[in-house]
């Protein structure tokens, strides 16, 4: 009875929380779609060489509230309101400041040189310029919206989270014709339209708190201990937003090393496989949320069976998830190139090979990933460390030896150090002797 009623509980949050994952990556393939058809090829080019600007406030977010998330989710299990309305409290006031200092220091007074640091071909440089200033203005959009979104998920809303994703994006799509072909905003509007998209989301997940039985997670300012707070939320949401720093490196390196060895035909190609990954990090953002969310209930709990339950629940579905997907691309990968509105004979080539390759590499990064959660749940801190530091740094290495020496096949780079990264990681785990056992919870 109770694995039922886990059973139930995890797909409710794991179509919310791909919902959620929409607001976090849709976004930039809408834009790249409708700008590659609307504007050009280039567009999409300069959207991917954004990415790292994306992904930076994603690490806020995941820094401040999914540790947060997760220390919510510890002592709701506990049944300690207190406790989880403090982090509740502090979590947001954190992911505000800081997404206001980014706009403030990026979006008003250096958003020239953030462009330049970003891209440095002179076609593509007006188009990057336009859409990562209004992305650096808006951030503080982003951070709140995914952070209400973690936060209502916990608090056992996970149908008001996926309403509210669901309309964010549609506004987002709709205001990206609107502003682009209408107003003529050009690549700025689709920009603009993803801000107010997730404005419009943070009005609809405001709504949770007009119910009062929903008010188990509120406002509690005062009680000190917001300095301690910060640590425990930050330490709690390390290993995952130090993944994802390393992926924003890794974004800004690959971006580099594919456009100076590639040129402006292979940074469209490469943008085509990056929103690949974007339709994987669907399926794989939904999973890890579900795994930190309802897991860390159980391990709140002591319940070992149920974190066993929600582990195997995850796995399944990713694995599910990854052959489909990867079938689908290896079928058909000229129909994404023309998704994006790509009508080059050389691109369109380039993209059948490279999209077919990337799409079996993002198959051990989706594992390595998940595994990571799983390590963090036992308590296994330094082995989610190292995963953390590990998933994205090991691509760089590879990538710029394989561009050096190997030009022509430097599409097999993610293939090849996530398969490293994957032995090293199994010698690690035997040599260490970890096996996966709950602890008791601090």
């Amino acid at each position: 009875m109770a694995e039922n009623n886990i059973s139930k509980q995890f797909y409710g949050y794991l179509w919310a929380y791909i919902l959620v994952a929409l607001s976090g990556c849709l976004g930039n393939v809408v834009d790249g779609i409708i700008v590659g058809n609307l504007i050009s090829e280039d567009g999409v080019s300069a959207i991917n060489l954004s990415q790292p600007i994306t992904q930076f406030i994603f690490t806020l977010h995941l820094l401040i509230n999914a540790g947060a998330g997760m220390l919510v989710a510890y002592a709701l299990g506990k049944n300690n309101i207190s406790e989880a309305r403090r982090f509740f409290t502090h979590a947001l006031t954190l992911s505000t400041g800081l997404g206001l200092l980014l706009t403030v220091f990026g979006g008003l007074l250096f958003p020239m040189q953030t462009a330049h640091l970003l891209c440095d071909n002179e076609q593509i440089m007006p188009l990057a310029e336009d859409y990562m200033q209004v992305l650096l203005i808006g951030n503080p959009a982003f951070i709140i919206m995914w952070g209400l979104s973690t936060m209502v998920g916990v608090d056992g809303s996970p149908k008001l989270v996926s309403t509210a994703v669901i309309i964010d994006n549609a506004v987002n799509l709709l205001l990206d014709i609107v502003f682009i072909q209408i107003f003529d905003w050009g690549i700025t509007g689709s920009s603009a339209a993803t801000v107010v998209g997730h404005l419009v989301g943070i009005a609809i997940l405001l709504s949770h708190w007009r119910k009062p039985e929903n008010r188990r997670l509120r406002l509690q300012f005062g009680g000190g201990g917001l300095m301690a707070s910060w640590r425990r939320i930050v330490s709690q949401g390390a290993p995952l937003a130090l993944a994802s720093i390393c992926l924003t490196l890794l974004l800004f390196s690959a971006n580099k090393i594919v456009l100076s060895t590639t040129g402006r035909t292979g940074i469209f190609v490469f943008a085509l496989c990056m929103n690949l990954l974007q339709v994987y990090n669907l399926f794989l953002s939904g999973t890890c949320q579900t795994l930190q969310s309802l897991g860390a209930t159980q391990v709140g709990k002591g319940d070992a069976g149920g974190v066993k339950t929600v582990i195997d629940k995850g796995l399944r579905f990713i694995t599910v998830a990854m052959v489909v997907t990867c079938a689908l691309v290896w079928i058909y990968p000229q129909g994404i190139a023309k998704l994006f509105g790509c009508d080059e004979p050389d691109m369109l080539a380039q993209s059948n090979h490279a999209l077919r390759v990337f799409a079996l590499s993002f198959i051990p990064f989706c594992y390595i990933y998940v595994l990571m959660i799983i390590y963090k749940l036992y308590s296994h801190h330094r082995m989610a460390l190292f995963i953390s530091f590990a998933l994205s740094l090991t691509v760089i290495p590879v990538l710029w030896f394989m561009a050096k020496l190997f030009p022509d096949a430097i599409w097999y780079s993610y293939l090849i150090a996530y398969i490293i990264e994957a032995a090293i990681i199994f010698f690690l785990h035997k040599r260490n002797h970890i096996e996966f056992r709950l602890k008791q919870s601090k």
